[in-house]
């Protein structure tokens, strides 16, 4: 169970209005929109990924790999 509180009433009455575009009751939308939210990653979970699956090159390798590439025809 959850409880909201503090939700504006122009908040309140626009997810009322979707709830009801979307043939659903207020609580099944909130339930389905807080699930979609959970379930993206945020940007933080993205980049913190991102950086684990890095391959990490120091400059050296850089400019090894550039001078190696320079050196075939």
């Amino acid at each position: 169970m959850l409880q909201v509180r503090n939700v504006s009433a122009e908040t309140l009455a626009s997810l009322k209005q979707r709830a009801r575009a979307a043939g659903m009751s207020l609580s099944d939308y909130a339930r389905k929109e807080l699930e979609r939210v959970a379930a993206t990653p945020t940007a933080e979970e993205l980049f913190a990924v991102a950086q684990l699956r890095a391959t990490r090159f120091s400059a050296d390798d850089v400019v090894t790999a550039v001078a190696q590439s320079r050196e075939r025809p």
